[in-house]
């Protein structure tokens, strides 16, 4: 029995990939960062992290990386996104809100949009996205359907809404359809291992009460979020009072709908009242600094929020208003951001900022039991970033380094699920090439 015991101690453990890294940053605990650690992955999820030395005499795997001063974190969460937007960057800049949708977003829309444009659209910002390290995105737009199918090709984890409006469009004519076609999307999608759905009323005035109510119902059936923008501008506001003698968040909380399965988009104009409304419902809210500050639509009171324990997520929103799907600035515009409204520079330090855009994320999106942070038993949604070039040299700590310094050009590698979907800045499978041929059709086409 001894001899065998003995020989049992030599058995090496197999894994499918054994990542070793400089610093591992799990998220969770907030603030700890791991030096000389391996991540094991098997099965697509996350086996173990233990030191390398360990490592080593333990496992065995066919993929064994080598990633002497790179940092590795989870995925990053991009909590609201309209990705097909993306063929529209750049086409209506520095304008407010309004005047942006209406006379230029909306008319544009109205002509280009198809499931073609969305398909491609929705193709160029998911290589965006995974190239900038963001390994789940949470999506409003229409022709779902198209996205999901990307999204799925790609290799990347998403939330499609489901999306309803009263106003008629190219996709559906009526609020019914709108919502036909979504639960019809949602039953195709209903086992699929990456991409899943969101009911996603596009806002408080521009979905009626009637409406908003069968949202409710219908959230409560299936078990799935609710994504929705909600106090985005002033304006928004005076008009609800004006037609309805209440806030918009008044109007949402009458009928039931906020709730831990709410994902309130923007949140901009908040009172105290309010924000002590969102902390007993569990209401979840997605921060989007840089399109705000380019829309000039406000700031969310962040560190107001995340005092009463809100659950804050961060956004890009869509590349129209953003310009870009780079989540690594998000962190650092909404650190920045509330320092500087809150006149303190203790306010939303840099690991809070990162966990805004990881596992408040996944939190918002009912996905923290999956991703959203580096912990055994939840997939290997993972991020390698060089941090071994001038730009973010000496690291006296990562995680500042991460939020402050780091440009989405250092991303590396990128796995979803431990499947590889970028290896040494390059995308796997998605061709940048053709994306970029049909980015020029596009461009040409809408030009004219």
């Amino acid at each position: 029995m001894g001899q065998l015991a003995e020989r049992r101690d030599y058995i090496m453990e197999q894994a499918d990939t054994i990542i070793n890294t400089r610093w591992l940053v799990p998220v969770e605990p907030s603030g700890a960062v791991l030096d000389h650690h391996a991540l094991i992955i098997r099965a697509g999820r996350i086996a173990q992290i233990l030191p390398q030395t360990e490592a080593k005499q333990r496992y065995q795997a066919p993929c064994i990386r080598e990633l002497g001063n790179h940092v590795l974190i989870p995925g990053l969460v991009n909590a609201h996104t309209h990705a097909a937007m993306a063929l529209l960057r750049g086409l209506a800049d520095d304008l407010p809100l309004l005047s942006w949708l209406k006379e230029h977003i909306w008319p544009a829309e109205q002509i280009h949009v198809s499931a073609e444009f969305v398909q491609q659209g929705s193709e160029l910002a998911v290589a965006e996205m995974l190239l900038g390290g963001i390994t789940c995105f949470n999506d409003m737009y229409f022709f779902p359907e198209a996205t999901a199918r990307i999204a799925a090709q790609a290799g990347m984890r998403a939330v499609v809404g489901m999306i309803v409006i009263d106003l008629p469009s190219v996709y559906a004519a009526s609020a019914d359809e709108y919502l036909s076609r979504g639960l019809a999307l949602h039953d195709t999608l209903r086992n699929h291992p990456l991409v899943t759905t969101a009911l996603a009323p596009h806002a408080p005035y521009t979905v009626s009460e009637r409406n908003l109510e069968r949202i409710r119902i219908l959230a409560d059936e299936l078990d799935v979020p609710v994504h929705i923008h909600l106090h985005e501008t002033a304006h928004e506001i005076a008009q609800s009072i004006e037609r309805h003698g209440v806030r918009p968040l008044a109007r949402l909380d009458a009928i039931g709908l906020l709730s831990p399965s709410l994902i309130a988009v923007h949140m901009t104009q908040l009172e105290a009242i309010e924000m002590d409304r969102l902390a007993e419902t569990g209401t979840h809210i997605v921060h989007c600094p840089e399109s705000n500050l380019k829309l000039a639509s406000g700031f969310a009171p962040v560190p107001a929020l995340l005092e009463r324990g809100i659950n804050v997520a961060l956004g890009t929103d869509g590349a129209a208003s953003n310009n870009d799907l780079d989540m690594f600035g998000e962190m650092r515009m909404a650190a920045l951001l509330a320092k500087g409204v809150a006149g303190d520079a203790t306010a939303l330090p840099a690991h809070h900022a990162l966990h805004m855009a990881t596992l408040a994320g996944a939190q918002a999106l009912g996905l923290a039991d999956r991703i959203g942070s580096l912990v055994p038993g939840k997939y290997a949604d993972l991020v390698a970033i060089d941090l071994g070039c001038l730009s973010s040299a000496p690291v006296y700590n990562p995680i500042s380094q991460l939020v402050y310094a780091v440009d989405r050009s250092q991303v590396s590698d990128v796995w979803v699920a431990g499947r590889e979907a970028v290896t040494n800045g390059r995308l796997t499978s998605l061709d940048p090439t053709a994306i970029l041929s049909q980015c020029q059709y596009w461009h040409d086409k809408i030009q004219a």
